[in-house]
């Protein structure tokens, strides 16, 4: 017989973490994959903002900073072959690849916005969609990182 007491406790997925009755909310699951896809790739201080009640434009929208160009084009890159390869989902449109300090990816339900410091900064999305009640992804995480 094997002795499992060492064996790490199962993770809480960060969605269990925001509430657990949300489980069968898609759109919120596809917005905290991104979430996590833009972790995967050092993205800071990722937000998820439900505009769902207040926008027609999306459910969720998630919120990303990137500290250089190619941390943005790599974070996009990321979230764009994560969501196609487990979720089986594709953007409906991507801008700004050419620029890069501001990458937009449309996936209908959620909108992702990627963003360098000083766009992040000069656009305050926080605070233009402020009524809003942002999700703190690393709170999430750390909080099924503890359960």
């Amino acid at each position: 017989m094997t002795d499992f007491s060492d064996s790490p406790r199962p993770r809480t997925s960060a969605l269990q973490a925001v509430n657990p009755t949300l489980q069968n909310d898609t759109s919120l699951q596809l917005a905290l994959a991104i979430a996590q896809s833009a972790d995967d790739r050092k993205g800071s201080n990722i937000q998820i903002l439900p505009v769902g009640d207040v926008s027609y434009l999306a459910d969720y929208f998630v919120l990303v900073t990137g500290f250089s160009a190619v941390q943005v084009r790599a974070i996009a890159r990321n979230i764009q072959e994560d969501v196609e390869t487990k979720l089986h989902r594709k953007p409906l449109r991507t801008e700004g690849q050419l620029e890069s300090s501001w990458i937009l990816q449309d996936y209908g339900e959620v909108i992702v916005h990627i963003f360098m410091p000083e766009e992040r900064d000069f656009y305050d999305l926080e605070a233009f969609w402020g009524h809003a009640e942002p999700i703190d992804f690393a709170t999430l995480a750390a909080a099924s990182e503890a359960q």
